[in-house]
């Protein structure tokens, strides 16, 4: 079956079975790596894509879910203001150490600021509780964040 959305701001086709996850859908039909295969539960965060503006989990959210939709990936952050404030914060403050989690913790924080210009540490907490950074950059992550808020201001 055809689904069809906009991929970065691209209108996209794919012949798959509406049931592929995201994730697969994106690395495997499309060639896109920048999102990441963590656990395939949902548990991790490192799967997270923007399904018209919302953070979701990409390696349960069956491809059929983005028919005529808005996927964002990490290979689009920086075409976004708040995508890129989020990024040069995560430069600034050394936020990644393996990296692999990182597109996914960007997605998520990309989602919280378009939301919330301002978040409180218990803000960021509640919204990046579902990304998992295995090497525990979590302060970084949460210095970023305030960062990336304030040249948003």
């Amino acid at each position: 079956m055809t689904v069809k959305f906009t991929l970065n701001g691209k209108p996209t086709s794919v012949d798959v079975d509406p049931a592929t996850p995201i994730l697969w859908t994106l690395r495997d039909s499309l060639g896109m790596t920048g999102t990441k295969f963590g656990c395939g539960m949902a548990l991790c965060g490192a799967c997270t894509v923007h399904l018209n503006g919302q953070a979701i989990r990409s390696c349960i959210t069956p491809v059929s879910a983005a028919e005529g939709q808005k996927i964002t990936t990490i290979e689009a952050q920086a075409a976004d203001k708040v995508g890129k404030a989020v990024e040069d914060a995560w430069v600034r403050n050394d936020v990644a150490q393996c990296g692999y989690c990182q597109s996914g913790q960007i997605m998520s924080a990309t989602a919280l600021l378009k939301n919330n210009r301002a978040p409180s540490d218990s803000d960021i907490d509640a919204a990046m509780a579902g990304n998992i950074c295995r090497c525990g950059t979590y302060v970084r992550i949460r210095a970023a964040i305030h960062d990336a808020a304030k040249t948003l201001a």
